[in-house]
């Protein structure tokens, strides 16, 4: 079905329903008209890394960890099983006439804000610091959602619009102030993106003003939203982000006028109990019923293609409930996780290859947790399998594991009733009793998250540092201070700094959040059945950097993300280490393609990840850094050698100018491919030099 039928459906459907019923449909709790055929219908569900919050689903890696991958083609396959998970439920839940909260098939995902500061709690749901990275793999995730069928399989919905990215402890009342470049060079792109080139079906406001008015009701962003893109989808509050216009913000006194500026703004649908004023506001003669009638029109265009209602079925009705969790979703689920970790450090240990008989500890926090493998927004898996139980599973013929916690997350203590530190002791011992040590730390949802939803020191979900809790801090001291060989393996969502300890490591693998059987994957890569091949999707800042940022609440890029930070990163954007050696042979490029040359001249076959940074050598509106314009991950089996061609994005030959105009560059170009970053921190780190090639477009 075409948009313009499913309008047109929609058009006839709603102008047979009373005011009432019309506004009742404003709702993301949308209740049944029995006497027009139309079901109850519930807007809210989830699908950030697989479906969330309502039941059994595949567990992948949380979104911060698939932007890792680079891999664009595998996050589109990934949101596929996703959009058929979802479908399967709301097909079999459906018919037992089940329509709650997260059973739906509006799935409230991606989120494609921009992960500008280490801070920020709910930083791992996104796809990292980069523009163009977060439009192209936000793109790929709307493809796989929505589908290519006559219907929709879902309906994506891009979030949060826009220019949001904490602090979560203000966001009810904060105003963010960003000036027309940052809007238009960082804040907006990929939502631009994602409207106009995946045609995503639905666009989420913020919580937060920006440059003073709220954002779902911005009369600016609203502008450019459907005026300047064309946005044809519809549009919906964050939740409970309506009643903040008069809570928090204080730009309306009371709830009908907090209804009346939505609406009229164009906010379709409310997460939330604010619409519910939408009668009161009619009677006042505040809003009018076309009003209400076009947003319902809206609503219900997204009901038909979906396929829901009516005689218009869908072509994903016959998608049975036995596809959640199948072998082909978990097995993706296990390849994501393999290339989403990233080799931060490996001064020769790993890959791992204890001798028969060796004695492994596994000491850590982390190393048993759950938690810890799944982020927020998770669904429920039916096997975890953790980074201890994957070691366990991988070496159980040919070598003993101890185990020991260590420490609580961030508490003094395990139990309550123990002195502090009451197993530090039992971790020296088992480090003294191992021939190596595997030492898992790091974060979960509970210290780093959305605001309401975690523990942290601020209760915000912000971070208000880059360093371990301080339990994990003399845990990895003491342990390290044994001197057996050790691997540290991190897992969070965020830049982490190790301090001193840094350096004592043998090796260092991020492994973010990696699903629910992500256990299995880590401990592949720590033995080298794989090697890693992740990138870093932003830059990580040494804790010291914290006060060279601006501050948290300054949405100013200057300072900021690889391309404008003139510091030294502790570990770079695009950053990542591997056990096989890639060398650049040859670069050359035209305006629309670069052409790479690369051999692995190491000893196993692996993957790699090519990537390409721009520079307008004369303009001053160009950032101060070579900025990522393509990227494409490879294979290439030992002693092998290929050329590939990478197409290079079209906005990539403009600068912003201070005004806000996207215009063409000065002409004199350079392109720089490697595997990292071209900057200085990376060939230090890597040993390897990024290609160069001039171009003359003037």
């Amino acid at each position: 079905m075409t948009r313009e039928e499913a309008r047109k459906h929609a058009e006839d459907l709603v102008s047979r329903m009373t005011v009432e019923e019309m506004a009742s449909q404003l709702r993301f709790d949308a209740p049944a008209i029995e006497r027009l055929g139309i079901p109850a219908y519930n807007w809210w569900n989830e699908g950030l890394h697989g479906v969330a919050r309502g039941g059994t689903a595949t567990s992948f890696p949380q979104a911060i960890g698939m932007a890792a991958m680079f891999d664009d083609i595998l996050l589109e396959e990934i949101a596929e099983a996703i959009a058929t998970e979802a479908r399967a439920k709301y097909n079999a839940l459906s018919a037992e006439g089940d329509r709650d909260i997260y059973h739906g098939l509006t799935l409230w995902s991606p989120n494609i804000n921009i992960f500008r500061d280490p801070r920020w709690g709910r930083g791992h749901e996104t796809y990292g610091e980069d523009p163009y990275l977060t439009a192209r793999l936000g793109c790929a995730f709307v493809r796989g959602l929505q589908g290519n069928g006559d219907s929709l399989k879902t309906a994506a919905c891009a979030k949060h619009f826009a220019v949001h990215s904490g602090p979560e402890s203000i966001r009810h009342s904060f105003n963010a102030k960003a000036s027309p470049k940052d809007l238009e060079e960082t804040y907006l792109p990929a939502f631009r993106a994602l409207v106009q080139d995946a045609k995503v079906e639905a666009v989420m406001g913020a919580y937060n003003r920006t440059n003073g008015e709220p954002c779902c009701a911005n009369p600016s962003l609203m502008k450019k939203l459907r005026g300047e893109w064309g946005f044809e989808g519809h549009f919906v509050s964050d939740c409970w982000a309506i009643r903040d216009f008069h809570e928090s913000h204080h730009v309306t006194d009371l709830p009908i006028e907090s209804v009346t500026k939505a609406l009229k703004a164009g906010c379709d649908l409310n997460c939330g109990c604010t619409y519910q004023h939408i009668m009161n506001a009619y009677s006042q003669g505040l809003i009018n019923q076309e009003d209400i009638f076009r947003s319902a029109v809206r609503l219900f265009t997204t009901r038909f293609l979906l396929g829901t209602l009516g005689e218009c079925r869908s072509e994903y009705d016959a998608i049975p409930y036995t596809a959640i969790e199948c072998r082909q979703h978990l097995e993706l689920a296990h390849r994501a996780a393999l290339e989403s970790c990233v080799l931060l450090k490996n001064n020769g240990l790993l890959p791992l290859a204890p001798a028969p008989g060796s004695t492994i500890g596994v000491i850590g926090p982390n190393a048993n947790s759950r938690a810890a493998l799944i982020g927020n927004y998770h669904g429920t898996s039916s096997r975890y399998v953790t980074v201890l139980e994957g070691i366990q599973d991988l070496t159980e013929e040919s070598c003993r594991i101890l185990y020991s916690a260590g420490c609580d997350l961030f508490l003094d203590r395990v139990e309550p009733l123990a002195q502090e530190h009451d197993r530090l002791a039992e971790a020296v011992a088992v480090a003294k009793n191992s021939d190596l040590v595997i030492l898992v730390l790091g974060l979960d949802e509970t210290l780093e998250g959305e605001q309401g939803d975690t523990g942290n020191s601020s209760f915000s979900g912000d971070k208000e540092t880059l360093l371990l809790p301080w339990p994990q801090r003399l845990l990895l001291k003491r342990v390290l201070d044994v001197g057996k060989p050790t691997v540290i393996v991190l897992m969070a969502g965020s830049a982490i700094d190790l301090g001193s300890d840094q350096e004592k490591a043998d090796a260092i693998l991020f492994s973010w959040y990696p699903g629910a059987g992500g256990g299995r994957a880590v401990a592949e890569l720590l033995f080298g059945n794989a090697s890693p091949s992740g990138k870093l999707p932003v830059t990580f800042y040494s804790n010291q950097a914290l006060q060279e940022l601006p501050a948290f609440t300054d949405y100013s890029m200057t300072g900021r993300t690889y391309r404008y930070y003139t510091g030294v990163p502790l570990y770079p954007f695009g950053y990542g280490l591997g056990y096989s050696r890639f060398r650049l042979i040859s670069l050359s490029a035209d305006s629309k393609c670069a052409r790479v040359s690369v051999r692995n001249e190491g000893k196993q076959e692996a993957d790699q990840v090519i990537e390409l940074y721009l520079k307008d050598n004369r303009s001053p509106c160009s950032p101060p850094n070579p900025v990522l314009c393509g990227f494409r991950r490879i294979r290439l089996a030992a002693g092998a050698e290929a050329g590939f061609e990478i197409p290079l994005d079209a906005d990539a030959f403009t600068v912003v100018d201070y005004e806000g105009r996207r215009i063409p560059g000065s002409g004199s170009w350079t392109l720089f491919a490697g595997f990292g970053a071209p900057d200085k921190r990376t060939e230090e780190l890597t040993g390897e030099k990024s290609l160069s090639f001039c171009l003359d477009l003037s």
